[in-house]
């Protein structure tokens, strides 16, 4: 919360910042988990100074509208890595065929698809992957008084991971 110590926090977490979605994810030992789906919620908690002219640290309305924006993003989607080692994601015209250590498993939409720069679809790498998404928006935005970032995406009631960043605006 820059150089004093001192600061400000403000939390996001409303009850339409959801997307209900399918995914899988691979485990140790060359494991591939079923396709299946959760319902998460997403929210966020930025920490900083006030914003000299509002005496905010960010817009609550802003900030609303962009999670809502990703969260819509996600929703009712089949969620796809595209930098995992042994899941080969691969859009071809209308359709999306996934590979699994080099054997077909899944033919899919392309429309039913969001095809995601990470590794795994983690509720981690969820948090870290909206968290970036969120960072870009409000970094746009020009919101210098923003330290850091958190992150959270629930899979299931008590079942969260969060993603953290503190924020340099060089």
């Amino acid at each position: 919360m820059h150089d004093s110590g001192r600061g400000f926090k403000v939390s996001v977490r409303k009850e339409d910042l959801v997307f209900a979605a399918a995914h899988f994810i691979t485990l140790p030992g060359h494991r591939c988990e079923s396709l299946h789906g959760h319902n998460y919620r997403a929210g966020v908690e930025l920490t900083g100074t006030l914003e000299a002219d509002a005496w905010y640290v960010y817009d609550f309305v802003a900030l609303k509208q962009v999670m809502r924006r990703l969260t819509n993003e996600l929703d009712h989607k089949v969620l796809l890595p595209t930098t995992n080692p042994t899941v080969a994601v691969r859009a071809q015209g209308d359709s999306v065929t996934v590979s699994y250590d080099g054997r077909a498993r899944y033919v899919f939409p392309a429309t039913d698809c969001v095809l995601l720069p990470i590794p795994n679809t983690t509720v981690e790498m969820l948090a870290e992957y909206l968290a970036g998404r969120l960072k870009s928006e409000i970094k746009a935005k020009g919101a210098a008084q923003v330290a850091s970032l958190e992150l959270e995406v629930e899979e299931s009631f008590g079942q969260s991971a969060s993603y953290h960043e503190a924020l340099s605006w060089d």
